[in-house]
């Protein structure tokens, strides 16, 4: 008994020992450069930067092939998007889709905190992503997307008429509750540093509110066609009427760009690029470089390399939609300068260019901007400049080739409008694509080799691997479309 007894007592000194030892552990070893609860600031800077490095590397892969930026140097294949060849793509759809998943986070922690300037900052990447997926693919997963939380795992494809509904239902919710006498508690905008007052006011939430309306009008614009079914003229002459209400970008201080400040984790994806993925393997176009010739445009030297031809210095592009007979050599023709990699303002979601562009259209079509179609286009390629840290020449605007000429037919007028905002939407995502689908401009010419059957492209096919994972959903949306091929329009183009 004794010797129980002895044991009992080791047993029970030990057990003291461990709880004095262990006392307090937990507040001993948090670490203090971790955050204890997730914040919407924690979140919201990765969720921009991962957004516009997607949003650029789709640019450069897709647009700039498909409307004539660039060429591969070599395709003997017979595909690609020079030759109007889109295969299902799943780049965009996987990665917005999962960073939705975080836009839903934040707007539901700020929900719960009370912090309606990150509500609306959610709201407006919503709403700018979803219009990008729409506008790729169609119809698309919306009012059931990300909600796996919720159980809905197979969600359901919306139309896109409701999903645009929707999308400017919710801009005119975050214009409402954007608070320029509030900083954002918890920090994490790398877009417009709206983080901190300044003289009592918060002048980047002042302009995350001048994008969410011209984002707005980029919208409102592409559904010209659809006015009726949804009240688009109405919208666009109350933003234009009401300044103070719905402002927009009225200079290059207002545009969303996420500036890449070349710091770790933050750097222009094609930062550490090889010089074969970056440039030897494609070169810029005859046609986008044509233009750029003529005008001596100053954007030139900063978009593209030159090279020495019988002993002088030129920008030279090659063919678009070549033939499968023709490769051109390797170091013959412009193609993108590296600088360009590490260039801070590449990561660009809404250029002020575009907002005068878009008002130079709205005039034309007798929408009271308050000021000409000619001032607005002088003005887009102005910023346009601006925006790429060129020096524009005093006689630039008023050369024959570039000189907005008010005496041509409305179409003459579009058309000139419209070639100088595809120039503005170098390295914006889709836009130049969607756009020309909308107006039917720039006129690109036809490759040779590209084959009679290949049409222009109207959207991307969904990605192969949602048959094995919503199967019955696609085919539904499929069904409701018309198909899943690259010609089928989608509602707004109709």
């Amino acid at each position: 008994m004794k010797f129980i007894h002895k044991i009992s007592v080791i047993f029970l000194a030990l057990a003291f020992m461990l709880s004095a030892c262990t006392e307090g552990f937990e507040e001993l070893n948090l670490d203090p450069n971790r955050p204890k609860e997730a914040t919407p600031g924690v979140l919201l800077g990765q969720m921009q930067y991962r957004f516009v490095s997607n949003s650029m590397q789709a640019a450069r892969n897709f647009t700039h092939e498909l409307m004539q930026v660039d060429a591969p140097r070599s395709s003997t294949s017979g595909q690609g998007l020079h030759r109007y060849v889109v295969t299902p793509g799943a780049g965009i759809w996987t990665s917005f889709y999962t960073l939705l998943r975080d836009v839903e986070d934040i707007y539901q922690i700020s929900d719960g905190l009370k912090e309606n300037n990150y509500k609306a900052i959610a709201l407006v990447y919503k709403c700018w992503a979803y219009s990008i997926m729409t506008d790729l693919y169609g119809d698309i997963p919306y009012s059931q997307a990300v909600k796996a939380d919720e159980g809905i795992f197979e969600a359901a494809f919306d139309q896109q008429k409701d999903i645009y509904t929707q999308i400017l239902k919710d801009l005119e919710t975050a214009n409402g509750l954007f608070d320029d006498t509030k900083a954002l508690t918890y920090a994490g905008d790398f877009v417009y540093n709206a983080n901190t007052l300044t003289s009592g006011k918060n002048v980047g939430i002042q302009r995350w509110k001048k994008f969410t309306n011209s984002l707005r009008l980029r919208l409102l614009l592409r559904l010209s066609k659809r006015d009726g079914e949804i009240n688009v003229n109405e919208q666009i002459k109350a933003i234009l009427a009401d300044a103070t209400k719905y402002p927009v970008f009225t200079g290059n201080a207002d545009e969303a760009i996420f500036r890449y400040p070349g710091t770790f984790p933050y750097f222009n994806p094609y930062y550490n690029a090889r010089t074969l993925d970056w440039r030897d393997g494609t070169y810029l176009t005859e046609f986008f470089l044509g233009k750029l010739n003529t005008d001596k445009d100053p954007r030139r030297a900063i978009w593209a390399i030159p090279i020495t031809v019988n002993g002088a210095s030129v920008y030279q592009g090659i063919k678009s939609g070549y033939p499968t007979t023709l490769e051109y050599v390797v170091g013959k023709n412009s193609s993108y300068p590296d600088a360009l990699k590490t260039l801070p303002q590449m990561g660009v979601m809404m250029p002020y260019a575009e907002v005068e562009f878009i008002k130079a259209e709205l005039a034309l079509k007798g929408f009271n901007t308050g000021k000409t179609a000619k001032t607005h286009f002088n003005a887009g390629i102005t910023a346009s400049m601006v925006q790429w840290g060129a020096t524009m020449p005093a006689d630039f605007l008023t050369q024959p080739s570039v000189a907005y000429d008010d005496t041509q037919s409305t179409e003459k007028q579009l058309e000139q409008i419209m070639l100088q905002k595809y120039y503005a939407y170098f390295f914006v995502d889709y836009q130049a694509w969607f756009e020309k689908r909308r107006t039917g401009y720039p006129v690109l010419p036809r490759g040779t080799g590209i084959p009679a059957e290949n049409q222009f492209p109207s959207r991307v096919p969904y990605p192969t691997y949602l048959q094995s994972q919503n199967a019955a959903n696609l085919n539904a949306a499929i069904a409701k479309m018309g198909g899943d091929n690259s010609n089928v329009k989608v509602w707004w183009e109709k």
